[in-house]
């Protein structure tokens, strides 16, 4: 009888084999009692489309990998290609430690009953069953499918604490999760100083320390998928289904370059690292961050810390070693043995704000998906490209509000910097963080559109897309989430473009139509270059300055045109923000109503109760209170000058493929006015 006694270990978004805490016990302890390791990686169909690895001729068992609102892929082109790389590097390294990666595709309990099934049909004994755990409302429903999956065969399973993250769990001084405290300033000086607080990183495991299972004695893909055996052929049926996001976007402006042209993996993440203390972007991180143009005025790890190819301990140890002056190899570098400067202490900063974002999720739990969002916010200000959302009051009809939301993520507003951040995004997967927090505010509060079409349509088309980090910080700009201000923080995307886009290079770089434009504010609104000058210029036809979506007032001196008296921030509590309550609008709040609760995942509808309170299942079906349009006065100056009218008439955006299918806006509002910026992580 064979004497072999299998681990399984599940990877999820720990794509490294360094500073990984199931490798590294699995090396340093020669008594766990297990003969092989069988690393196992899943293709979860519910989050990235599957298709592409179907057998010729058959048909997929699972729907299409959609989100719940616009219906957009729930993984684009570009993260997809970016986790193709980093899963084939992990094969990789794991290759050079004498192990290796099974891949697979399907729900968690179809997998392990198979792949059990098949090595006990080996005579093979499994073990156990290890995964690192995740925050997340679909990552715990995982969670909940492996433990009962192996208590039902028998396996033991064991959930490991995720140290992927600046500040350990197991060093929060948080009894409960309910204990965060719902502004993150409050949270950062609980967890100062930053540079004392990370936990030593965990060394590689040494060859051979990892025993391999032979391939043989492992049951294949389960019918109808197919796994490739090659790398190129692995990406080609991963972006196979989703590639058609991009098939009528205009071709790549002439002389623009992508912002973030990294591969994935643990290896281009740490040569990422070494380029950023040597080069002296980590020094200059905090005066740069703010850059909306080239590859090094931000760090760009957050698509490696989303998939796990890298943690925040590992970046910190990297930063501490050239801060002490450690490492002769970065010696030339600006700062390098002067301790933490600006620069490394801003990142710290960033990193302990990915944490905050991702113990909202533990806290919030499913309220991170409802419209609500985490205030418990039940104001009709939504529109929706819903019927069955739409409210007594909304203007606009589905329709209307589709073609509009299509103009916004086309970039084809006529709002430059907006209109530049979703070509951006478009075509590299994306965008700055100055550039997202003026879209977030843009469609959320400008136009008063269910935050939730961009929390989705980022999550599509973002490399760098993480589930806390994304919808988390849509509700904190969409005011529904724990900045302190709310609805008082509202971005002018026109005075930004002015404050960080000064020569109009950004804007010009991805919206070539208005290359030939000389003056700023024709750059940032076309529609404000004289009549007489159209037909010159190349302006007439183009559905961006003979349509805006919206016009904003401003004067070239950068100040809004108004003379009324500014809102006066006062400082207080909060990430940048105000710990009082802001100022009431001059217009009334729409009534507030009643959400209703979302689908379970199987279709099944919720339990009974409030539907403020029911949360069976955020991810899927209506995820908050409904809304209607109808003016919504920002609250930055209280009279704004003027307003805005779009004329009527038939977009000319990019096609796309979502079911939302893009308007002008008819009605006029108020020139929303730039309160404070919000700070993000990347």
């Amino acid at each position: 009888m064979s004497t072999d006694n299998v681990l399984i270990y599940i990877v999820r978004h720990d794509l490294r084999v360094s500073d990984n805490p199931v490798l590294y016990h699995l090396a340093s302890t020669p008594d766990h009692g297990f003969t092989h390791i069988l690393p196992l990686h899943v293709l979860l169909p519910h989050q990235i489309e599957v298709s592409g690895f179907l057998k010729e001729g058959t048909q997929s068992p699972f729907a299409e990998a959609r989100g719940e609102v616009g219906r957009y892929w729930r993984c684009g082109p570009h993260r997809a290609k970016f986790i193709a790389q980093s899963i084939w590097n992990l094969k990789e390294n794991l290759d050079k430690l004498g192990s290796d990666l099974t891949i697979r595709i399907g729900r968690y309990d179809d997998v392990l009953k198979t792949l059990i099934g098949g090595l006990r049909d080996n005579d093979i004994k499994v073990g156990g069953v290890w995964t690192i755990e995740e925050e997340g409302f679909e990552e715990k429903r995982d969670e909940k499918t492996i433990t009962k999956t192996c208590s039902g065969l028998g396996v033991d399973c064991r959930v490991w604490v995720d140290e992927k993250y600046f500040v350990d769990d197991r060093d929060l001084k948080l009894d409960t999760p309910q204990d965060l405290p719902d502004v993150f300033t409050t949270y950062r000086k609980m967890m100062e100083p930053l540079r004392e607080k990370p936990r030593a990183t965990l060394p590689t495991p040494s060859k051979d320390a990892l025993s391999k299972l032979e391939e043989p004695k492992i049951p294949s893909q389960a019918s109808p998928f197919e796994i490739p055996s090659s790398y190129d052929e692995f990406e080609e049926a991963l972006l196979r289904p989703v590639s058609s996001v991009l098939s009528e976007v205009p071709p790549f402006p002439e002389g623009a370059k992508s912002a973030h042209p990294f591969r994935g993996g643990e290896d281009s993440a740490h040569s990422r690292l070494d380029h950023l203390v040597k080069s002296g972007s980590a020094y200059s991180y905090k005066s740069s961050r703010n850059g909306l143009l080239g590859s090094d005025f931000s760090t760009k790890l957050s698509a490696y810390l989303a998939q796990g190819c890298i943690t925040a301990r590992q970046i910190h140890e990297r930063l501490v070693v050239y801060e002490d002056g450690k490492d002769e190899s970065v010696a030339e570098a600006q700062g390098y043995g002067d301790g933490e400067n600006e620069g490394t202490k801003a990142i710290r900063f960033e990193l302990l704000w990915r944490d905050y974002m991702r113990l909202c999720n533990r806290k919030f739990k499913g309220k991170l998906f409802l419209r609500s969002g985490f205030r418990d916010d039940h104001a009709n200000k939504w529109k929706s490209a819903k019927e069955e959302e739409i409210t007594e009051g909304q203007e606009l009809s589905a329709d209307e509000v589709s073609r509009l939301v299509k103009r916004v993520f086309d970039g084809t507003t006529g709002m430059g910097l907006i209109d530049a951040s979703q070509r951006e995004l478009l075509h590299t997967g994306y965008t700055s963080n100055r550039a997202r927090q003026n879209v977030a505010s843009f469609l959320s509060k400008h136009l008063c559109i269910d935050w939730r079409y961009g929390a989705e349509w980022y999550e599509m088309l973002l490399v760098d897309y993480d589930v806390s980090s994304n919808w988390a910080n849509w509700q904190y700009v969409a005011g529904v989430g724990n900045d302190p201000r709310g609805e008082a923080r509202i971005f002018n995307p026109v005075k930004q473009a002015f404050d960080y886009d000064k020569e109009g290079e950004y804007v010009r770089c991805w919206v070539p139509e208005v290359r030939k434009l000389e003056k700023l504010e024709n750059v940032f609104q076309a529609w404000t270059t004289p009549k007489e000058d159209w037909d010159r210029l190349g302006l007439a036809g183009l559905t961006m300055a003979e349509d805006p979506i919206k016009k904003i007032d401003f004067s070239v001196e950068g100040k809004p045109k108004s003379s009324r008296r500014p809102f006066v921030r006062r400082r207080g509590q909060g990430r940048g923000g105000s710990g009082q309550a802001p100022q009431t609008a001059t217009t009334p709040q729409p009534p507030t109503g009643p959400s209703t609760s979302g689908r379970v995942a199987d279709g099944q509808q919720g339990s009974g109760g409030s539907a403020h309170n029911t949360i069976e299942n955020p991810r899927g079906g209506p995820r908050g209170g409904r809304g209607y349009g109808g003016g919504y006065r920002g609250r930055g100056f209280r009279g704004p000058r003027g307003g805005y009218r779009g004329a009527r008439g038939p977009s000319s955006g990019y096609g796309r493929p979502p079911p939302l299918s893009v308007p002008s806006v008819p009605s006029a509002h108020p020139a929303q006015q730039q309160m404070a910026p919000a700070e993000q992580t990347q």
